[in-house]
């Protein structure tokens, strides 16, 4: 990623220096700047002259692995910089590290940036999604490079802004990556339905995803399901995506969402759902086990004798997969706001909507209906109450509920799908049954309790009354 935006800031007329440890990667990156258009990029090979090189006050872009190797990167670099001058990293970091090396940045006279670069290498190549936040002086540095550099939305503009203070910008991009771990976790369940349940080739899911990136799911996760379904194996018969193997990997920002939501007391069973999701998928050794034994469950039989309507299952199907994806968003943007209003950044979630419409991996048609939301409301409590979206929310249950009664009778797991439908089913509930565990933590811990009649907090002597009532009916 880093070679790809040095060559994107170049080609937008910016002259940029390069270092990296590897000579060899330095050597590469110059080389490819002469091959596509001669671009101005000039390579380093030792730290000191990289950074002498730089125009003050300089301004240094870092995309290193997260944790120990950024700390060793800026005490690389800082040694070399002087008082004005700016670091900005641009990888997936920790807020709360972010915050840390801006302070001590601060002590030494610099200023420091923390970017979430979302769009995965062709993004930082093309333009980005771009989340900057921290220092308000640093981001003027590089406003006019960001602005040109992102990706451009041609009904709304650059998809960058400034976020906020602190490490806002690596919050925001950690929760971008948390709805993306949803995102991608409601596809492949949407995935296995049609072809588990309704024994569709890849062929058919091949063009059943290109014609939905025609209508309400465009996005660029649909788009590229569409083209993996459509790519042959090249080592061997048939096609690639039956031959990867089904274990998911992580780099960690989907598990850091999760645990923040679950710090701020934010709902979040669709991100987490996609997590746990992973973590299963990782247990493929035992899960071949556990399949040998539970083959006599007749689990087989009942796929093999489900018999159902193509056209129904795929419009059932794709209504689904739209009302849980907007759940999804929901949960996310709702964390947003939490952490926003715990640290003062007063973030504008309808601006967040809008710079994800283009460059980055969640990217999709109904961001732009997002922002309309947020817009309308700046104080909308979830997006499932937007007029709008509630209508449509709606429209689609019942849908949604005949492909979640499908999997599960068909013993299809479908976490992503039934967490946002019990979301959503438990949000929009006036009484739920929460009253009987507030009775239950009364009982054995005298936590006390609310009435709905009368206010103030209660605590009954449940133990007592319960021996007395069954005394009387002996």
């Amino acid at each position: 990623m880093g070679q790809n935006l040095a060559l994107n800031i170049a080609e937008k007329g910016f002259p940029i220096s390069v270092y990296n440890r590897s000579t060899s990667k330095v050597d590469e990156t110059v080389e490819r700047a002469k091959k596509e258009g001669d671009l101005p990029v000039f390579g380093f090979h030792d730290p000191e002259s990289f950074v002498n090189s730089i125009q003050k006050p300089r301004v240094i872009i870092m995309l290193v692995k997260a944790g120990a190797p950024v700390d060793q990167t800026i005490k690389t670099l800082s040694q070399y910089m002087e008082k004005g001058d700016c670091i900005i990293d641009g990888g997936n970091e920790w807020y709360e590290n972010t915050e840390r090396r801006e302070k001590a940045m601060a002590e030494l006279g610099l200023l420091y940036l923390g970017m979430g670069v979302s769009g995965g290498e062709e993004g930082a190549r093309n333009g980005p999604s771009m989340m900057p936040g921290g220092s308000i002086e640093a981001y003027k540095y590089i406003e006019d490079i960001v602005l040109k550099v992102a990706a451009q939305v041609p009904d709304s503009g650059p998809c960058v802004t400034y976020i906020g203070e602190g490490g806002s910008g690596n919050f925001v991009k950690m929760v971008h990556n948390g709805i993306e771990y949803g995102d991608m976790q409601l596809i492949s369940e949407a995935y296995d339905v049609l072809k588990s349940v309704g024994k569709l080739s890849n062929e058919e899911l091949h063009e059943v995803f290109s014609e939905w990136n025609k209508g309400e799911l465009q996005s660029f996760l649909i788009e590229i399901t569409a083209d993996i379904f459509g790519i042959k194996d090249d080592k061997g018969d048939g096609y690639l995506v039956d031959k990867v193997l089904d274990k998911t990997g992580m780099k960690g920002t989907g598990k850091w969402t999760v645990q923040q939501a679950a710090d701020l007391s934010i709902a979040a069973p669709t991100i987490a759902a996609s997590l746990d999701s992973r973590f299963l998928s990782g247990l493929k050794d035992e899960r071949v086990e556990a399949a040998k034994v539970f083959k006599s469950g007749g689990f087989d039989d009942i796929l093999a004798d489900q018999q159902v309507d193509k056209e129904k299952l795929i419009n059932d199907v794709r209504q689904a997969l739209y009302a849980a994806k907007i759940c999804s968003y929901a949960q996310g943007m709702n964390l947003i706001r939490a952490k926003s209003n715990e640290k003062g950044w007063n973030l504008k979630l309808g601006e967040l909507a809008r710079i994800w419409k283009g460059g980055c991996i969640i990217r999709a048609i109904f961001l732009d209906r997002i922002k309309q939301a947020y817009d309308r409301n700046p104080e909308l409590a979830n997006l499932l109450v937007d007029p709008e979206f509630a209508k449509e929310m709606v429209e689609r249950q019942s849908a949604w509920r005949r492909v979640v009664c499908l999997a599960i009778n068909s013993g299809i797991s479908t976490p992503g799908m039934s967490s946002s439908l019990a979301y959503f089913d438990t949000y929009r509930r006036e009484r739920l049954p929460a009253n009987l565990v507030q009775a239950q933590r009364d009982y054995f811990g005298a936590h006390t309790y609310e009435r709905t009649d009368m206010p103030g907090s209660f605590h009954t002597e449940w133990f007592k009354l319960a021996k007395q009532a069954n005394n009387s009916r002996l």
